[in-house]
Order: structure tokens, then C-alpha cells, then sequence
């Protein structure tokens, strides 16, 4: 999607459309799929290799899934463009033989009791606020693995992007699309974002014709959420901002504990041209009204 977006506009400012090839970069984040990500360095892990081949001259741009991407970058590299979100909602995969999904309750769907495997503090908590009976598990590894671990009835359920099962050609796996309300995803999940180095004028500018301007509102918004509540990759954070048809950005957070005995959502609303403002606004509020110990390392 971005390497024939790129090449589109290759010409217009004195590219060749061939100029660009992919490389790709396996990181720590990638390779090590057997522990959470808190024991193994943190959601940092999935970029920490992408920046230094970047600031080492071996690669001119690196591609992000955003929300694996820290909000305070490396000096010298900046996020120079962000593409048009794809679907931002979780989706639930059931085991064969469960279902069919309540779309006016979807947590009924799961049985008491349900083994649901997951690696993600956030999804983990909204789970077992929902529904405390729910036995979570560690799940982890590529898509096609934990696909199969609910499948197989490893686990009764997990629950995974639906913008990356859609890329992937998954999407027939899915039982449902859940609802950002019922479960907040990931700030900047669905978005790709590209960095450069901070003096690379020239590629900047070709990013630039080809950002999607929705995206980067909604995205400034949720980093700013992030940034402010500054927690680790143990506290359980959620962030999901949209555009309202008169130009406003609506912006919904959420913070809790992994158990999910706290949870805390919050919704505000501004001028899409405050984005960061009003990430950083909620972010505080939201810091404010929660227990401390759930942003501590």
C-alpha cells in the first residue's frame, strides 16, 4: 500500500518510480514471541532496530504499524507521514463449535469460564471488567499461530486487530468486529506511519504528498493521549479518536488495571486542529482520576 502510493508520486518530484526497494527488519519484538512484552524491554522493542538501521544510513525511511511506535522518538528521527487509518476495531476469534456472536452483547457470546489467549494488557483488562469469570492466558507469535490456537481449541478465544487479519487475507476467521465502545482499541491501531531522519528535507517533502490528513489528526490526538498518560507497556491504555461530520475530533480514553478491577473511559471533544491539545488534556484527566501504581515500570 505505501510503496505503490509512493511510486505514484515518484515522478512528479523527480524520482524514479523504481527508486525505492523494501527491506525488511526483523526485531527483538518480532523474534521473541514466548514471554510478555514487559519482560523482554517493552512495546520498543518492536522499532529499536528499525531506528538504528535508519540513523546508520542502511534504510532512507522505515514503515511503522503506529501503535508500536514510542511516543518520543530517537534524536534525528521524526514521523514524517501518516496513511489513511484502516479499520481500528479488535476482533474476536472463537473456537470451532462456538457462536454464533450477540451482536447486541458480545461478551455473552463467550462461555463462563472461556479460555481467551492474548499477549495484550489492554484487551486483557477490558475482558475481565466485562467479564471477571474469563480465564486469560499468554498468547503470542505471528497471526497464522494464534489463529490456529483458537481454532484448534488451544484457547476458546483470542482476540486480534482487524486491520492486520484484512491485510493478511484472514478476515473470513473473524467471528466479529467488536464495537471501539466495548472495547477501546490501541491508540493508532490501524495506522501506518513513516519516519525519516530529521534532516532528509527531500524525503520529507515526498511524504508529505502522499499523508492522509484525517489520519494524521486522529493519530496526533491519540499519541498526545499516550504521551501524557506516560505509562509502561504494563498499564493497560486505550485511545481511539474520529472525525465528526462538522469537522470536530472526538476523542475516547481509557486506562485501567490488567485484572481489570479498575477501569477508567473517558470521551471529549474539539476542533480537529487541537488534536494534540486535546490528547494531552484527556490524558491528564485520566492520569489524574487513576490509581498511580498502574503507570509504574
Amino acid at each position: 500500500m505505501f510503496l505503490a502510493a509512493l511510486r505514484e508520486i515518484c515522478p512528479a518530484l523527480g524520482f524514479a518510480p523504481d527508486a525505492f526497494a523494501p527491506e525488511i527488519i526483523s526485531t527483538t519484538g518480532d523474534r521473541v514471541t514466548d514471554r510478555p512484552l514487559a519482560e523482554i524491554g517493552g512495546k520498543g522493542l518492536f522499532a529499536k532496530e528499525i531506528h538504528e538501521a535508519l540513523l546508520d544510513g542502511r534504510i532512507d525511511f522505515a514503515v511503522h504499524s503506529l501503535k508500536d511506535l514510542e511516543t518520543a522518538l530517537p534524536d534525528g528521527i521524526i514521523l514524517a507521514c501518516t496513511m489513511k487509518r484502516e479499520d481500528a476495531r479488535d476482533a474476536l476469534i472463537l473456537a470451532d463449535g462456538l457462536g454464533p456472536v450477540n451482536d447486541g452483547d458480545i461478551w455473552s457470546s463467550l462461555p463462563k469460564g472461556a479460555r481467551v489467549g492474548t499477549s495484550s494488557v489492554r484487551r486483557q483488562a477490558q475482558l475481565l471488567h466485562a467479564r471477571p469469570d474469563l480465564q486469560i492466558g499468554l498468547l503470542r507469535g505471528n497471526v497464522r499461530t494464534r489463529l490456529d490456537a483458537a481454532r484448534i481449541g488451544t484457547f476458546d478465544a483470542t482476540l486480534l486487530a482487524l486491520a492486520g487479519l484484512r491485510r493478511l487475507g484472514f478476515e473470513e476467521e473473524v467471528a466479529a468486529a467488536i464495537d471501539p465502545e466495548a472495547m477501546v482499541p490501541a491508540a493508532c491501531q490501524g495506522i501506518v506511519g513513516i519516519t525519516v531522519r530529521a534532516a532528509d528535507s527531500r524525503l520529507a517533502e515526498l511524504l508529505a504528498a502522499i499523508e492522509n490528513h484525517e489520519a494524521k489528526a486522529v493519530s496526533k490526538a491519540e499519541r498526545a493521549l499516550l504521551a501524557a498518560l506516560d505509562g509502561s507497556c504494563r498499564t493497560p491504555i486505550g485511545g481511539h479518536a474520529r472525525l465528526l461530520p462538522d469537522g470536530n475530533l472526538h476523542l475516547t480514553g481509557l486506562t485501567a488495571r490488567p485484572d481489570g478491577s479498575f477501569l477508567l473511559k473517558r470521551s471529549e471533544v474539539a476542533n480537529a486542529a487541537d488534536a494534540a491539545r486535546l490528547g494531552a488534556e484527556l490524558g491528564a484527566s485520566l492520569r489524574r482520576d487513576s490509581p498511580a501504581d498502574i503507570f509504574l515500570d
